[in-house]
């Protein structure tokens, strides 16, 4: 990123926070959606699948 123009500090804090975000801390699941909704999540592609079938995405 630097090479292509980014200043060194957000190069550095760019790193920093990508590191962060993907060591694995934050790889764990929640049970929000159960308790919230009363049932399990979906797979983000199911909903994705279903609404284009339903066509709720028409443009």
């Amino acid at each position: 990123m630097g090479d292509d123009g980014l200043p060194v500090p957000e190069v550095a804090w760019l790193a920093e926070l990508f590191s962060t975000l993907l060591d694995g801390h934050n790889a764990f699941t929640a049970d929000g959606v159960k308790r919230v909704l009363g049932r399990e999540p979906r797979d983000f592609a199911e909903f994705a699948r279903d609404a284009a079938a339903a066509g709720d995405w028409q443009g």
